[in-house]
């Protein structure tokens, strides 16, 4: 009897460790396989970046690299499921449970995911285009299916998930030809506007960066009480100068203003001295008196 159970634990191990075998050089075979589907896909994109390259459109190269990366990645894993001995329409089948969890623990990267998707589909900004997206301004350096990626002007590196480019106002500097640069200034009511304007429109058409049509020109923007608000309004030929060209503007608009005498008047606020007499102090309706010229100079 004692040989028999010894003879049937033999067979059990023997059949455990040809399985542990079994499985061990089907999960060798199919990581195997992924790999050679990621080899030829380095090869592939080796060749994409290559004829992609002189596209003339980085936005749509980027996003035929992303759906390539993707389907080699999809491919892959169905060879290596496969070549494992497990069946992916059953697996994916039995868990469903499973997937649900996931996809609850990962909605932010699946929303980020799908977003990026529609930031390819919809293109509100293309790659190199200089955006205002939720406060922050910079060049859009690459678009990915979770982030898009912005170099600030001071040199940052900001990575904005798509869930927030697509919820978000964006503001485009160069989706068109040319943008306008408004330069606001006060000067004083008795000011000459037409004199001002003179002054501030032959800045820009004197200057080869900006439009002559449509035409420079100075429009009243608000009038205060203690000065006029008025603004040079410049179309520039080239929108991708609009930071240095806005700085440089405003700069020479104060020089010429103060060049040419023009008055920039800041709010002011007078105080009139009174004297208060100490003995009507507590008596109703006591108000205080002005001070006489004599008054003021003892």
């Amino acid at each position: 009897m004692q040989f028999w159970i010894e003879l049937l634990n033999q067979l059990q191990s023997a059949i455990s460790l040809a399985k542990l075998v079994d499985i061990s050089k089907r999960l060798i075979l199919a990581g195997a396989a992924y790999l050679a589907v990621m080899l030829v896909w380095l090869f592939v994109r080796r060749i994409m970046r290559s004829r992609l390259g002189s596209f003339g459109d980085p936005t749509t190269a980027a996003m035929l690299q992303v759906f390539a990366k993707i389907l080699f990645i999809t491919v892959g894993l169905l060879i290596a499921l496969h070549v494992a001995g497990l069946d992916a329409g059953a697996l994916l089948a039995s868990a469903g449970v499973l997937s649900l969890t996931i996809g609850f623990a990962l909605k932010d990267t699946l929303s980020n995911i799908i977003s990026g998707f529609l930031v390819f589909i919809d293109r509100p900004f293309t790659i190199n285009d200089l955006v205002e997206i939720d406060g922050q301004y910079g060049r859009v350096e690459r678009i990915t299916l979770r982030t898009t990626r912005i170099v600030t002007k001071d040199g940052r590196m900001l990575a904005v998930p798509n869930a927030v480019v697509m919820n978000k106002t964006i503001a485009s500097y160069t989706n068109v030809p040319n943008l306008r640069i408004d330069i606001k200034v006060t000067i004083a009511v008795t000011e000459n506007i037409d004199r001002v304007r003179g002054i501030l429109v032959n800045l820009v058409q004197s200057d080869p960066d900006y439009l002559q049509e449509p035409r420079p020109r100075l429009v009243v923007v608000e009038i205060n009480d203690y000065n006029i608000a008025v603004e040079l309004q410049a179309w520039l030929e080239d929108e991708r100068q609009h930071m240095e060209k806005r700085f440089s503007l405003r700069e020479a608009v104060f020089n010429a203003l103060v060049d040419a005498k023009v008055e920039m008047p800041l709010q002011t606020i007078q105080l009139a001295p009174h004297k208060v007499d100490l003995n009507h102090i507590g008596t109703p309706g006591a108000m205080p008196t002005e001070l006489t010229s004599n008054q003021r100079n003892d």
